[in-house]
């Protein structure tokens, strides 16, 4: 289950950081966090998620809006520090850590929902600063406890309607920045482990496949139905953490 559930959330990484099917990566760390603890999982993926970027940003190098990463970053770091702490505090307590997953999970697919009810009457405005320094701190806290801060860089992105290359090449240069940060943490509170090193070596080559599709997926199709199935994956994922019950041998 771990190798099935890894391969899953690494390749839908990848997919989410060649551009395809918004922030559907969200999904990756509550997948694994179902078979393993939430730590590890999270402590897993940092490694991969860094590979999947290194091999988005030379898709994305170019093509980013410098404006909004201005606002974005102080943000984040100050969001990645909050959530140093918090994961610090509540590292040895796993229940609180895979509930408060669960929960950023359903909490970004009802986002998903609200933005696509209200996406025909959100009018356009320009990047605004404090928005920016507040939501890049809401994905830097986010992002340190389960890699799960692409909702709120959406929501700040959202409405400014930008081309959707400079839409995803600015997320990319985002996250890239501040996952390199969060190994100040990781490190720190011990979650980065040699041991991981073989399993992180086998899943690398699935994080460039991912991001090899989501590229093509990118140039040729809508996100619409992918989305929906990784909703509703992300939902059943989300309600199996929230409630502890293991649904995963209920339906194998």
């Amino acid at each position: 289950m771990f190798w099935l559930a890894a391969t899953a959330a690494v390749l839908l990484v990848g997919i989410s950081k060649g551009g395809f099917g918004s922030a559907i990566g969200v999904a990756a760390t509550p997948i694994i966090a179902l078979t393993i603890s939430a730590a590890e999982a999270a402590a897993l993926l940092l490694p991969l998620l860094l590979v999947a970027d290194a091999f988005a940003v030379r898709q994305y190098a170019h093509r980013f809006d410098k404006t909004n990463l201005i606002h974005l970053l102080p943000g984040a770091l100050a969001g990645i520090v909050l959530g140093w702490f918090f994961f610090g505090y509540f590292s040895d307590n796993e229940r609180i850590l895979k509930l408060g997953i669960g929960i950023l999970a359903l909490g970004f697919v009802l986002f998903q929902l609200f933005r696509a009810i209200l996406l025909g009457s959100i009018s356009r405005r320009p990047p605004n600063t404090g928005q920016g320094v507040f939501w890049g701190a809401v994905a830097g806290f986010t992002s340190t406890l389960a890699h799960v801060g692409g909702p709120p860089v959406v929501m700040h992105l959202l409405p400014q309607k930008l081309p959707r290359d400079i839409f995803v090449g600015t997320t990319v240069i985002f996250f890239t920045t501040i996952n390199l940060v969060k190994l100040i943490p990781y490190s720190q509170l011990g979650l980065l482990r040699v041991g991981n090193l073989s399993v992180i070596l086998i899943l690398a080559p699935l994080a460039y496949i991912g991001v090899k599709i989501g590229v093509m997926l990118n140039r040729k199709f809508t996100d619409l139905w992918f989305n929906r199935v990784i909703y509703f994956v992300l939902t059943i994922t989300a309600i199996q953490l929230i409630a502890g019950q293991n649904i995963l041998h209920l339906l194998f």
